[in-house]
């Protein structure tokens, strides 16, 4: 089993930052991937951003040049620098671990609002 631990939401005026991070514990070695998906109200779940074991990293378009994604494997954290922030990306914020296509991990999700 893997936990996944997020901190970092909150409400953010456009154009303003969040850092999202995410801790992973339990059978961290098995780990493979780990990244963030979001899911704006009333929509279906998508992703932002992934990053493999060795640090290469997959964004979404709507996030590439504001987003950053990285990884620190001696602490098992992942952290998501969000600039530039824009209303539609308000969203409950998922941490994941793919240990393999069958063993996906959650983390419970951290809200992230863009308002003025």
């Amino acid at each position: 089993q893997v936990q996944l631990v997020e901190s970092g939401g909150g409400l953010v005026q456009p154009g303003g930052s969040l850092r999202l991070s995410c801790t992973a514990s339990g059978r961290v070695f098995f780990i493979n991937d780990m990244g963030w998906y979001r899911q704006p109200p009333g929509k279906e779940r998508e992703l932002v951003a992934t990053i493999t074991r060795g640090g290469m990293t997959n964004y979404a378009d709507s996030v590439k040049g504001r987003f950053s994604l990285s990884r620190d494997n001696a602490k098992n954290t992942v952290n998501l620098q969000m600039n530039s922030l824009k209303p539609e990306d308000t969203a409950v914020y998922y941490c994941n671990a793919v240990v393999s296509p069958q063993m996906i991990y959650w983390g419970q999700g951290t809200q992230v609002t863009v308002s003025s």
